[in-house]
């Protein structure tokens, strides 16, 4: 899903390219976007669904947007769907994203120090669905759109929480997922010397934070007093 001028076609172009690479078999592409100017023509381009709330002047829809992707019928598609964020870098096979048990699959939103008992939290930068099958998040969220912005901090949160009270709600196996800043970036002081790389497990990187993909591959963290060496391993993952 793409909206704004933040990611250019470029973050689709190499998405595409990085499941090509690492999903055997046919599958369709498909990016729901305001835009489809620059976008490779093996990508099916679809408009944004409307997420038919009221904003008040100023206000944005956000990642809300994501809960789209759960309209009743999205266009015709039918299926599993596996819903990447752009941002995120292909290391591994995609294969077991499609074969794994469970109704639906998310990452397992990343622990804080400052975090306790049970986390239910999920980060929707990539989770698996039965197109259809989970309309009741998307209509409950319209029926009560300022109840639940109040309530949930972000579209992920509500998600999580709506499947979890149903009994729905799963994990990807933590090693499939790892963040880029957790579980990449090397410990201080060795991060001044040593190039920051997935663990040998991973199979997609999630990048959220201060860093991005671009940023990573150049060797910028954008936040005062923390650095990271270039993460040359981008480049090659992009192809």
């Amino acid at each position: 899903m793409k909206w704004g001028t933040k990611y250019g076609p470029e973050y689709v172009n190499r998405l595409y390219a990085m499941v090509r690479r690492h999903l055997r078999g046919d599958f369709r592409f498909v990016c729901l976007t305001d835009d489809t100017q620059g976008i490779r023509s093996e990508v099916e381009c679809f408009p944004i669904p409307d997420l038919n709330i009221h904003l008040a002047p100023g206000q944005r829809d956000g990642a809300w947007k994501k809960l789209t992707t759960f309209e009743r019928d999205l266009y015709g598609l039918q299926g599993q769907a596996l819903f990447l964020d752009l941002d995120v870098v292909i290391v591994g096979s995609l294969d077991d994203f499609f074969t794994l048990p469970g109704e639906f699959r998310i990452i397992h939103d990343y622990p804080r120090f400052w975090r306790f008992g049970k986390r239910i939290v999920g980060n929707s930068s990539v989770y698996r669905f039965t197109l259809g099958a989970h309309a009741d998040v998307l209509e409950h969220f319209r029926s009560n759109t300022d109840q639940l912005r109040v309530q949930y901090r972000n579209e992920q949160e509500y998600l999580s929480h709506f499947l979890h009270q149903q009994g729905k709600l799963q994990y990807w196996p933590a090693q499939w997922c790892p963040s880029f800043k957790y579980y990449c970036i090397p410990a201080w002081p060795s991060n001044y010397w040593k190039e920051p790389v997935p663990p040998s497990d991973a199979r997609i990187v999630i990048f959220h934070g201060e860093v991005n993909p671009p940023d990573a591959l150049e060797g910028r963290r954008n936040k005062r007093f923390h650095h990271i060496q270039p993460a040359k391993w981008i480049e090659k993952a992009w192809g």
